[in-house]
């Protein structure tokens, strides 16, 4: 009798399914934590953004992108759909958001000597590792294919 095959199979099965559960939880808190700002600007809309793109002689228009990168991307990076691509849509938001508004802190330290712009770098960071990663096996998406 052979328990080695048995063991290993059953240690792969077993870190397969917590990488699976690992790649959920890393999507639900990058989503939901991004579904606030994008809520945030679907009630209180994006003027900001627009005034800003105009300051820049760029159309303001393009303000209105920020609903794809908060509100969009995020549930399908929730519900495990187009999640790679999602994630590079969130990836591409938050370089466009460091760029146009946290540009003069990127090399700051905060009051207590943290990164200035820790939270989008945190959200830049787990946007790529979702878009390296994929959605895993608990996603609409599956494991497969182009949906994931």
């Amino acid at each position: 009798m052979n328990t080695t095959n048995t063991t290993t199979t059953t240690t792969t099965t077993l870190y397969s399914a917590r990488d699976d559960q690992g790649k959920l939880l890393l999507r639900v808190l990058l989503a939901s934590l991004l579904l606030f700002h994008g809520v945030s600007k679907l009630f209180g809309g994006v003027g900001f953004i627009t005034g800003m793109l105009e300051k820049m002689g760029l159309p303001g228009a393009f303000g209105y992108l920020v609903y794809i990168g908060e509100m969009v991307a995020p549930l399908l990076i929730l519900v495990g759909l187009y999640t790679r691509a999602a994630a590079v849509v969130v990836a591409i938001n938050m370089v466009v958001a460091l760029l146009l508004v946290h540009s003069a802190e990127i090399f700051t330290l905060n009051s207590t000597g943290g990164w200035a712009i820790e939270l989008q770098g945190m959200y830049l960071g787990a946007a790529l590792v979702v878009a390296l990663l994929g959605a895993g096996s608990y996603s609409i998406g599956g494991t497969t294919g182009h949906f994931n």
